[in-house]
């Protein structure tokens, strides 16, 4: 496009949507559009099953995988910083609002609360991360608790971080299965590249506004149906269907409508999206010991059948749906799930963003017209 104002041109270049704009660098991680996501230089299918996700928070906030030692002290800090005031969660727990909001709600307050985070830029945003990190599935869970009207849990000071998650929000032991299940969907969630949330945290994180800030316009984003909200709604489809059977004859009725099918394409992968490879095999395991494999097997009629139509392959959010379902996680709760993990990678990309120190301010194309003729208001 080329605009001409006062005798002088001015050619702007414009991408709808910002596809395949690089706006920052970053070492944190990378999506490759063939099927694969490196966390800091290693594969997700590396890290999977030898990692836990504590290990994952250190990797991304560190740029590298901790020692013993190392891990031992993250572990007993995130443990330590999930312990937060009551009264933030009950204050926050609008019942007739959506889980996210509540969210939204609860970490800005409790900035109130923390009289130091504005000299955070300086000396302690590392610090602010991880509690960041450690308060908000703590957050998450009392939510649910009040909602339920019941008591808010503590977590445990000898539980992990996946472990206490579900411990604070069901309130009952998870057993082994259970916790790996949880532990390993969070490091998949953990990070993904330039995604709308993280964006949006960059670009307050650039006006060298505080952490809370910066976290809170991310939440903002992942409320959004494009980007956060796609997990409830491949639940709705996957309890719309009755059986495997009626699968083809409900999404070719969803495509001839012109209805998205939720859950599948991504804007980068060109292949299939790793992280599904990985909570589809979690999925069926416990879909398996629950006894409902009818919805492990609607959902690959569904996957088997939207590749032979679209030839596109599930994102994160199809099969992370049944692992969350499985757990006896509410629907309203996936994207507070997703929250949780993600968090991880909100804050990594926060102090990176701070190390870069340059304001995120692009420019625009103007549609609109030049000179237009001033009318004085009893004439127009």
């Amino acid at each position: 496009m080329v605009v001409k104002l006062m005798g002088m041109s001015f050619e702007k270049g414009y991408v709808r949507g910002l596809r395949d704009v690089a706006a920052c660098e970053t070492k944190i991680s990378f999506v490759d559009p063939y099927g694969a996501l490196y966390y800091s230089g290693y594969d997700i299918d590396r890290l999977i099953g030898r990692v836990c996700f504590e290990e994952v928070v250190f990797l991304l906030i560190n740029g590298k995988l901790p020692n013993r030692k190392e891990l031992e002290n993250i572990k007993a800090e995130l443990n330590s910083e999930m312990k937060i005031p009551s009264r933030i969660i009950k204050k926050c727990a609008n019942k007739k609002g959506h889980p996210m909001e509540n969210l939204r709600t609860a970490i800005s307050s409790l900035s109130e609360y923390d009289t130091a985070f504005e000299d955070s830029y300086e000396s302690g945003n590392k610090k602010l991360a991880l509690r960041l990190i450690a308060q908000v599935p703590t957050i998450v869970a009392g939510l649910y608790r009040v909602r339920k009207n019941k008591g808010i849990i503590r977590p445990k000071k000898d539980y992990g971080f996946a472990e206490n998650f579900l411990f604070m929000f069901r309130g009952k032991l998870a057993d082994k299965e259970e916790i790996e299940a949880l532990d390993r969907f969070m490091i998949l969630h953990a990070d993904h590249g330039l995604n709308a949330s993280t964006f949006a945290a960059r670009v307050t994180a650039s006006t060298l506004s505080d952490v809370y800030s910066a976290v809170v316009s991310a939440i903002g984003t992942l409320r959004g149906r494009l980007h956060g909200g796609a997990g409830e709604r491949v639940m709705n489809m996957l309890l719309d269907v009755d059986n495997p059977e009626e699968v083809e004859a409900y999404i070719q009725g969803m495509l001839f409508d012109g209805k998205k099918i939720m859950g599948f394409g991504h804007r980068i992968y060109k292949k299939e999206d790793p992280r599904s490879r990985h909570l589809r095999k979690i999925s069926k395991s416990l879909c398996l010991r629950i006894d409902r494999t009818d919805l492990y097997k609607k959902a690959r009629a569904i996957q088997s059948v939207v590749h032979k139509e679209r030839k596109i392959f599930p994102n994160v959010d199809f099969y992370a749906s049944l692992v969350l379902n499985a757990l006896g996680i509410p629907k309203v709760f996936f994207t507070p799930f997703f929250a949780s993990s993600r968090i991880v990678g909100w804050t990594a990309h926060i102090l990176e963003q701070y190390a870069d120190a340059v304001l995120i301010r692009p420019t625009s194309n103007y549609r609109g017209a030049y000179g237009t003729k001033f009318v004085p208001i009893d004439k127009r």
